[in-house]
């Protein structure tokens, strides 16, 4: 990959879809992981507005610290960088308290750690709508069109994805070159959706090299009896979650009316 060729076409853009909608620039939730920080660095690039919205949900410190970090590095870097934080923890936490009870609590688990997703959308649009600012997706090409790791409505809920073509191995790779913060370059991925600790890997089952080495032996028409070991295991991985998650990487599905019944 050209990186700084891919950098200098996504920032161009970027900030070329932003005048054509006649916007004044970006909103972008900062989490302190990867993705987030190479993609609100992208959007600062344009010398657009960026706004850098925190929304702590029951956070771990290590995400928040992260997160800081890595604004105070924008700022320092761009003029046109501000940031602006929403705790969000009691505002799920009275939702959670007006739920009704369920009986199936990893269901429930699921259902809040999605919520939390939701939450932040709503938070991001507030912000985008009374700035006029754009908002930019987080979401890289393996979560977005191979497993469709994000929350529907929630992390996929955006405006724009200028990230959304490029492997998580390449977003390291555009990371190093943009001199992104060493402690987000080396921290494990993780969704911040949990309140702990636990990484992608550790939720999905794989690492993002070896998705994108079964999302491209999909594509080459592979089956899982093509192979053994560790490879079939991340294969049937991929395939479960791209199967099961198939409702958030299509076109919304429409019953069309017949002419004849109209």
């Amino acid at each position: 990959m050209k990186t700084e060729q891919v950098i200098d076409h996504i920032v161009d853009w970027l900030k070329s879809y932003a005048e054509k909608a006649n916007m004044n620039g970006f909103i972008i939730g900062v989490s302190g992981g990867i993705d987030s920080a190479v993609t609100s660095t992208l959007c600062a690039k344009t010398g657009l507005d960026l706004l850098c919205l925190k929304m702590p949900i029951h956070q771990a410190e290590n995400q928040v610290s992260r997160a800081n970090n890595h604004i105070q590095w924008l700022q320092n870097n761009f003029p046109n960088v501000s940031t602006t934080q929403v705790n969000l923890t009691p505002v799920f936490d009275s939702l959670v308290e007006a739920f009704p009870a369920v009986d199936n609590e990893e269901d429930r688990f699921m259902a809040l750690a999605n919520t939390r997703a939701r939450l932040r959308m709503t938070s991001l649009y507030y912000f985008a709508a009374l700035h006029k600012y754009l908002v930019a997706g987080t979401g890289n090409k393996v979560e977005d069109f191979g497993v469709g790791f994000y929350t529907k409505y929630g992390d996929g809920g955006v405006d724009l994805s200028p990230i959304a073509d490029l492997l998580k191995t390449e977003i390291y790779e555009i990371a190093r070159i943009l001199d992104v913060n060493e402690e987000i370059q080396k921290a494990a991925p993780t969704d911040g959706l949990w309140g702990d600790n636990r990484t992608d890997e550790d939720q999905i089952g794989a690492s993002y090299p070896e998705l994108e080495w079964a999302m491209k032996m999909a594509d080459e028409d592979k089956k899982s009896s093509d192979f053994e070991g560790r490879k079939k295991e991340v294969f049937d991985i991929y395939t479960r979650f791209n199967n099961n998650n198939k409702h958030k990487m299509i076109p919304i599905p429409v019953c069309e009316i017949p002419v004849h019944m109209k």
